[in-house]
């Protein structure tokens, strides 16, 4: 069971959960849902109890298995199968195991016979634990999700984001925690494993709350609906599946479009009353003054929903000018230690053309967009910028942004010098960061946030070649919608690594790119199909 008791959470100025109350019990599934900023990443990690509450508290029995939207800092050194099974701590068992093990064969009598009696222990707690058989588990949840067992031994450094992202689901899930956190969970998934994530959600027997922008995974998984109200600040329970959820909050927010016609309505009676009356006497002057006051305080709480309901109209740069090859990429290759991501790799960056790549996970498709972003240096092979050639860079996991940086100062370091602060504000502002967001820290925003600051950079440079990296992963559907449509006006250079066919369809790319081998091919309507199972 989780519980929270009047908690209160802010960031800085920033009201994001009014005081609430609610208990999650054995079988609850909820899905928690809201617009970009409205607080859940927040929320989930106040719940994970990794952030402290300024007000209220929070109440656990049971282990929580905690999936954050952004990636832990761990051992980029550890074996990808050995974080799974830390999950239930049989990784530290297995290395007790097999340090005792060796000493049970020493000379030194007194050594030997205390490593047996350690040894009789750890093996009865790593049976106690599941022992071999919780093995087999582990590795049957990394394969449903897409890891191969030739990545299990590898240390997570030599893995993908999208590599990395699935081990900690495995270990979340194979931790049989009580209490399951789950925050954006298909994340990098392909088809078959988001499907086999449904079938698992589905038949767990603990609680479990659900944030996702995949309404599918909402649909089939979660029995109630928390909607965290951006506007109110307050968290709205619904006691019941999400198709229905959407059913009643279409009826709630007809009710809210009527309550705010009737306002608009009224406020405009109370200025034509208070016109009528100016001049006439001191007396009617003073009624006057009061209709007015009464107009302007129904005029300003509709103004605030009608503000905090806005939604970004984003648009990338207009392109300076350059050459007609900006971006070109010779013989390219990159390897991690034993592991060769790709050889060989020839690419050209035509200008305005827009090029999709396309691979499974670990194919290495972000190294490649790294590469040419000048992010990582290739091992052979070399990158040629064109005359007049400036490259815009997003990535996936958000590793441009200083989380320690404020949203102001981080792009007004991406900015040109000459370039005014006003400008820079009024190009956040675009992107919805208001006056009160300028200082706020960027490991505080949520993962949209984080998209649409890392965007607002691009914005700023005036790039002519943009490598985007799923930029529309952690968007709600209405900013998702934005960010494809800036795609689709843009008329510079776009290399694009995406799951997401909408926005590959967005893109209408003439080319792509098949990693590892780097063929080219013209795009076709049978490549939109392998976008989902990449």
């Amino acid at each position: 069971m989780l519980g929270v008791e009047g908690i209160e959470i802010r960031i800085g100025p920033r009201l994001l959960l009014d005081e609430t109350s609610f208990t999650l019990n054995a079988g609850d599934k909820i899905g928690l849902v809201g617009r970009n900023g409205a607080g859940k990443t927040t929320l989930m990690k106040a719940l994970a109890g990794e952030t402290l509450l300024e007000k209220g508290r929070l109440y656990s029995t049971g282990t929580i298995g905690y999936l954050p939207q952004d990636p832990r800092s761990v051992d980029l050194e550890l074996p990808a199968f050995e974080r799974v099974l830390s999950g239930r701590g049989l990784s530290e068992l297995r290395r007790e195991l097999a340090a005792v093990t060796q000493h049970m064969s020493s000379s030194d009598l007194v050594i030997a016979e205390r490593a047996t009696r350690d040894y009789g222990e750890l093996e009865h707690r790593f049976s106690a634990l599941g022992g071999y058989s919780a093995e087999a588990e582990a590795e049957a949840i990394c394969v449903s999700l897409g890891l191969e067992p030739r990545l299990f031994h590898r240390p997570l450094g030599n893995l993908s984001g999208g590599q990395r992202r699935r081990v900690e689901l495995a270990r979340i899930l194979f931790s049989n925690a009580e209490t399951l956190l789950l925050d954006e969970p298909t994340n990098h998934l392909d088809a078959d494993s988001i499907q086999w994530l449904k079938g698992y959600l589905r038949s767990y027997k603990g609680s479990l709350i659900l944030i996702s922008h995949d309404v599918e995974l909402l649909r089939e998984v979660v029995n109630r609906v928390a909607y965290l109200d951006a506007n109110s600040s307050k968290l709205e329970m619904y006691q019941m599946r999400y198709d229905l959820y959407i059913k009643a909050r279409a009826q709630s927010e007809a009710r809210s479009k009527k309550e705010r016609e009737r306002s608009e309505g009224e406020i405009q009676r109370l200025s034509l009353q208070a016109n009528k009356m100016r001049g006439s006497s001191a007396k009617r002057a003073r009624k006057a003054k009061v209709l007015d006051a009464r107009a302007e305080k129904l005029e300003s709480s509709i103004e605030e929903i009608r503000s905090k309901d806005k939604v970004a109209k984003l648009k990338f740069p207009e392109p300076r000018h350059c050459g007609r090859t900006p971006l070109e990429g010779v013989t390219l290759s990159k390897t991690y230690g034993s592991l060769e991501v790709f050889i060989g790799v020839d690419l050209a960056i035509d200008r305005g053309s827009k090029v999709l790549i396309l691979g499974l996970n670990g194919a290495g498709k972000t190294t490649l967009l790294k590469v040419l972003a000048g992010v990582e240096v290739p091992d052979t092979g070399e990158i040629r910028l064109g005359t007049g050639a400036m490259v815009g860079y997003y990535a996936q996991e958000h590793e441009t942004l200083d989380h320690e940086d404020t949203v102001f100062h981080f792009i007004r370091s991406k900015a040109p010098v000459d370039m005014q602060d006003k400008d820079l504000r009024s190009i956040l502002g675009s992107f919805l960061f208001d006056s009160e967001m300028m200082n706020q820290k960027i490991g505080t925003l949520s993962g949209g946030e984080k998209t649409r600051l890392a965007l607002a950079a691009l914005v700023t440079t005036g790039a002519n070649v943009l490598l985007l990296d799923e930029p529309t992963n952690n968007l709600d559907p209405i900013s998702r919608e934005q960010v494809l449509e800036a795609l689709r006006r843009y008329k510079g250079s776009v290399v694009l690594v995406t799951h997401d066919p909408g926005a590959a369809r967005a893109l209408d790319p003439e080319r792509v790119v098949l990693m590892p081998d780097g063929e080219e091919d013209l795009m076709s309507e049978s490549y939109y199909d392998l976008i989902s199972l990449s």
